[in-house]
């Protein structure tokens, strides 16, 4: 099958998981026998350029912008598979692209500004419910109302209209939860379809875990980790990897026991993850199953979930360890990992087990060219405009 790839990568100033996540699905697909072209606009290249935040805005807004038609017909695609136009991509390609489009929804940004159905310290689903001009009010995109009112502008007739989704012959979402989130914002049910994403690792037992707890964050308001030490038991040994604008704050509030790591390598943290007792995924937001707990499981450590989370959702569907409400202090958090400890092995072994059922390059290479072979194109006259 020729497959082409359509993703604009975010910047590198930031640390993207999604970059990671495309590049690691273009080499699973060549590896399988497909060939694949990956189309691609480049943030750190744009960003060159002083008028590059007027462009971006502009494009968003109103559709208009860098085509990748050219590309695409020169390689003549069975199937585009779209991950990310925003910002560096317009969408008006679309109306006119005759043959099949597959998307994949890796967060919420056709209904949210800042992509994660997430305000002020929880779930916020405001603008999917009919405010559509919310995130303006709130400057949810990087905290500016003037930088939020495109991704307001484009998203004003909700998630349905949206011109990927109004045009994607088929939709790619990474857990249940972000299925049912957007089938409750309107889009049709028969459209999504769920393929969480993969990650290559040689899946092995941690079979002499230590005492200590890992959690791997960024460490911003929605994954949750300033909430996750106000409620660490003190002693319990807790080590967190990552950086972010939350640091200090973390730190001030973190019991005895709690370590902040920094930045690490990944392969020094798949290396040091098998001597772990668990992992902990506190995210407050919705969040698809991020790549990290794919790992751990693989890794085989058991999770510790707070409630809210797909993360969480996976750990309480298949039994890989507990998932503790948003409101559970010390004590609870405290029973929680005894138990954890009293089924260490049998934990361990469902999560490497679950692990190679689920999260394997083929295992996802066999689902995602099932949507492929599944998805029929539409004429371009029944797809709408624009938003």
């Amino acid at each position: 099958m020729r497959i082409a790839v359509v993703h604009s990568f975010y910047s590198s100033r930031v640390p993207s998981g999604e970059n990671q996540v495309v590049l690691a699905q273009v080499d699973a697909l060549r590896a399988a026998g497909h060939e694949v072209a990956l189309v691609a606009r480049y943030t750190d290249e744009r960003l060159r350029r002083a008028s590059y935040p007027v462009e971006a805005a502009l494009t968003t807004a109103t559709g208009v912008g860098p085509d990748p038609t050219a590309e695409l017909a020169a390689f003549a695609p069975d199937v585009v598979h779209v991950h990310n136009l925003f910002p560096n991509f317009g969408t008006a390609w679309l109306r006119d692209w005759p043959g099949r489009v597959v998307a994949t929804l890796h967060n919420f940004r056709p209904m949210c500004a800042n992509g994660y159905l997430f305000r002020d310290g929880a779930p916020c689903t405001a603008c999917p419910s009919g405010d559509r001009w919310g995130a303006v009010r709130h400057g949810c995109f990087h905290g500016s109302k003037v930088a939020s009112l495109p991704l307001a502008w484009r998203g004003r007739h909700g998630a349905p209209a949206d011109p990927l989704l109004a045009r994607a012959d088929a939709l790619v979402v990474l857990s249940e939860r972000a299925r049912r989130t957007y089938r409750d914002a309107g889009v049709a049910e028969d459209a999504l379809h769920v393929v969480p994403n993969f990650v290559t690792v040689t899946p092995h037992e941690a079979t002499a875990p230590g005492e200590r707890w890992l959690c791997v964050a960024r460490l911003t308001p929605e994954k949750g980790v300033l909430e996750l030490v106000r409620s660490w038991p003190a002693g319990v040994g807790l080590d967190i990897v990552g950086e972010g604008e939350l640091r200090p704050a973390i730190e001030a509030a973190a019991p005895e026991g709690v370590r902040l790591l920094g930045g690490m390598d990944n392969a020094a943290l798949r290396a040091a993850m098998g001597g772990y007792a668990g992992l902990v995924v506190p995210s407050r937001w919705f969040e698809g199953l991020p790549t990290v707990y794919l790992e751990a499981l693989a890794a085989g450590l058991p999770v510790l979930a707070v409630d809210g989370n797909s993360a969480a959702d996976d750990v309480a569907a298949h039994d890989l360890g507990v998932v503790v409400p948003t409101s559970a202090g010390a004590a609870e958090i405290r029973a929680a990992i005894d138990g954890m400890v009293g089924r260490g092995a049998e934990l361990r072994r469902r999560a490497g087990a679950s692990f190679r059922a689920r999260f394997t390059a083929p295992t996802w290479c066999d689902a995602i060219t099932g949507v492929y072979d599944g998805s029929v194109a539409r004429p371009a006259a029944e797809v709408p405009l624009s938003a």
